[in-house]
């Protein structure tokens, strides 16, 4: 597993957790305890692929008065930093836990507006990734003023020059972005239904939606359906991987470890179903930590085998 990866993450923020027992709007809450962490999908995906000892680089665009942040957990975690600092602040994602009720309030910030040399800037840096990296991952919202066409225009770029693009990203930069076809997407089933223009309710129509995306040149398509688990669907096979029951502390890049698992499988060369089990296992642990985190990579690797895998069946579409 020698493949160095690169995320790219052009819209990242700082997650900021309070645990508020009781959470009253409109009243004078008092906080238990709050966590701090540096966020946004590819930055939690690089994260979690350290983790795992993969060689990982970073890039996007970073606010220059909360930079530091970022800077020194990049530093910690051994990650190669080569964001784009930009004028302004890196927004903030406020999420508020309420363990007595059972509730949680997202509160996020505006994000920053990249001017026209700052994305020059990362053109450039991309470009230099490419002489070390392999694999890129292209993951997130889009900041106030960049095109949709961006992630679209990326993946052919760096298929251009033999790279293995990953996609997670929903909305206009989703839709712009499939006919230059990545190696792999991983919607969830709600980014899946907006692509699609239609309602997805059961596990056949997910399929059907998953073949007509493979069939138009993704080479695997996961589709994240929360405590139903995902299906993993590539030119060969389908299947259904379903986690076994666990307590929810954060829903907080739960999906970005699925995503970093995925890769970290196709790395070690693993099947199919290996892939989704270890991307399973991922994504369960991290809903058992609070905010970006994940636990030892034993601890991962020991929940693969209570992941239940299910073949299914083309529909024929």
């Amino acid at each position: 597993m020698n493949s160095r990866v690169a995320t790219i993450t052009l819209n990242p923020a700082i997650d900021h957790t309070a645990s508020i027992p009781n959470f009253k709007a409109g009243e004078v809450n008092r906080v238990e305890w709050e966590q701090i962490d540096p966020g946004g999908k590819g930055v939690n995906v690089a994260s979690f692929l350290a983790g795992f000892d993969v060689p990982v680089s970073v890039s996007g665009f970073l606010g220059r008065n909360n930079a530091t942040l970022f800077q020194n957990f990049f530093k910690e975690k051994g990650i190669r930093n080569h964001f784009v600092i930009v004028e302004g602040n890196t927004r903030v994602n406020i999420k508020v836990i309420d363990e007595a009720q059972n509730q949680v309030t997202d509160i996020n910030f505006p994000g920053l507006v990249p001017t026209q040399p700052d994305i020059t800037s990362l053109d450039r840096i991309i470009d230099d990734l490419i002489k070390d990296c392999d694999w890129f991952i292209l993951s997130g919202s889009i900041p106030t003023g960049l095109s949709p066409d961006i992630y679209g225009k990326l993946i052919d770029h760096l298929k251009q020059q033999g790279k293995t693009v990953v996609l997670d990203a929903s909305g206009e930069s989703l839709r712009q972005a499939v006919p230059f076809t990545p190696f792999a997407m991983k919607p969830n089933v709600h980014e899946l239904e907006e692509l699609i223009g239609k309602s997805l309710d059961d596990e056949r129509s997910i399929i059907q939606a998953a073949e007509s995306l493979i069939k138009q040149g993704i080479q695997c398509i996961v589709v994240s359906m929360g405590a139903k688990g995902a299906i993993f669907v590539d030119s060969d096979e389908m299947i259904h991987a379903r986690p076994p029951q666990v307590e929810v502390v954060s829903t907080v890049g739960a999906g970005d470890a699925m995503v970093a698992g995925f890769v970290i499988g196709k790395l070690r060369n693993f099947s199919l179903s290996e892939c989704a089990k270890l991307a399973t296992a991922c994504s369960i642990a991290a809903l058992s930590q609070v905010g970006p985190r994940l636990p030892p990579q034993d601890t991962i690797e020991s929940w693969m085998s209570k992941v239940t895998i299910t073949p299914l069946l083309q529909t024929q579409v």
